[in-house]
């Protein structure tokens, strides 16, 4: 893992004390971990990773409740370290830990002081595992396309939609929602609910599978009938709510890019030391120097970015959704040209699918498109700009 001393303008002492916890956990728990080799086995694992980030304490951190005496504060600082040093070493357990946060900020901002008490202790604990069930067939950056709908009857509300690209569908233990609840009003009246896996009327169509191994789906809610008190927020303002997750989250996105990207330098370093053609090591090939240059710059730059907005919003920020805007879209291009560049630099060993880069580099992709892919990013910028 880089060092924190680049970052360390942006964190305050204790968060010295968590990179440092996080990576000895992650050194013994995590990284020893076999690669999933397909869907069933990532699968299982996330469920098994999960497990091990509930019972070290670390999951907690995703799921911050101050209504909870033994919760650790909001701190998307610490998330970030967390992130890093999880997708340094398995973009699985990144992928489950960032599920657990995105999934239940909408039930600590929105949720009932039940549905709080019920769901965020099993979510800190690693025993209930959180989906983010938002993206539709015909709607991806638009969210204003999304057609499940909602419609309230007597003492519930039923749903009927479906929802694909899901992660963590088919082994979440419960759904954050979105759905119209007044038709034709586009964002403006989208409203967001907690769906339990067991709730009537859901079902798992089945799996979609990513090339690097990944709990991904597709759901269906066919009178899927809800409590009342199971809308998540104010009734046509989940689209506020699903932003406000978003714009808070997605600085970790870009710290897990930076995670990402750290990986494939060192790789890419190691390989070069040891690699000899032309009568030398690679590293003392001019070209192989600069690209580990640009790779080690691209690196620097994005975890500045990244901590700057991990700290903007930790301190109650305007500039949040440009701040992390500008983050997300820095750290994972770069991180796509950082992993790119170790493939190269590795040649045939970089492709062979046991090699971390070649994990790293079906890995790496998805960050560019998920949480706001990196086109709305540069519109989010470019209309907030000073």
């Amino acid at each position: 893992m880089p060092s924190v001393t680049t970052i360390e303008p942006f964190l305050d002492p204790e968060h010295l004390e968590t990179a440092a916890a996080v990576e000895e956990f992650v050194a013994e728990k995590i990284a020893p971990l076999p690669a999933a080799a397909d869907d069933d086995e990532g699968r299982a694992q996330a469920r098994e990773i999960l497990a091990r980030l509930g019972s070290s304490g670390w999951a907690a951190f995703a799921a911050p409740d101050g209504d909870r005496p033994d919760s650790p504060p909001a701190d998307l600082r610490a998330a970030c370290l967390i992130r890093e040093t999880l997708a340094h070493a398995s973009p699985l357990a990144d992928a489950v830990f960032a599920l657990q946060a995105l999934g239940s900020r909408p039930l600590i901002d929105g949720g009932s002081e039940d549905l709080r008490a019920r769901w965020l202790p099993r979510v800190a604990a690693g025993s209930a595992m959180a989906a983010f069930a938002m993206t539709e067939p015909d709607a991806g950056s638009d969210v204003g396309g999304i057609r499940t709908e909602a419609v309230r009857s007597r003492d519930e509300w039923v749903l009927e939609g479906r929802k694909w690209l899901i992660s963590n569908a088919g082994i979440a233990d419960f759904y954050t929602v979105f759905a119209v609840t007044r038709p034709g009003a586009g964002t403006r009246g989208l409203s967001c609910f907690l769906v339990p896996a067991d709730a009537e009327g859901l079902r798992f169509v089945g799996p979609q599978i990513l090339s690097a191994p990944h709990p991904l789906g597709e759901i269906e809610l066919a009178g899927c009938r809800l409590p009342t008190d199971h809308l998540l927020g104010i009734e046509n303002e989940g689209f506020k709510l699903g932003m406000r997750t978003l714009d808070r989250l997605r600085a970790t996105v870009a710290a897990a890019a930076c995670g990402m990207a750290a990986r494939a330098l060192a790789e890419a370093r190691r390989h070069a030391t040891e690699r000899r053609q032309f009568g030398r090591s690679l590293d003392d090939l001019q070209l192989v120097q600069a690209s580990l240059a640009e790779m080690a710059t691209d690196l620097e730059s994005s975890r500045l970015l990244t901590y700057r907005a991990a700290w903007e919003v930790d301190r109650g920020g305007e500039e949040v959704s440009y701040r992390s805007a500008m983050a997300k879209l820095a750290a994972t291009e770069a991180a796509q040209r950082v992993v790119d560049r170790a493939v190269q630099i590795l040649g045939g060993r970089g492709v062979l699918a046991a090699s971390p880069v070649d994990h790293l580099y079906r890995s790496v992709r998805a960050l560019r498109i998920y949480e706001g892919a990196s086109d709305i990013q540069r519109l989010v910028i470019a209309r907030r700009l000073p």
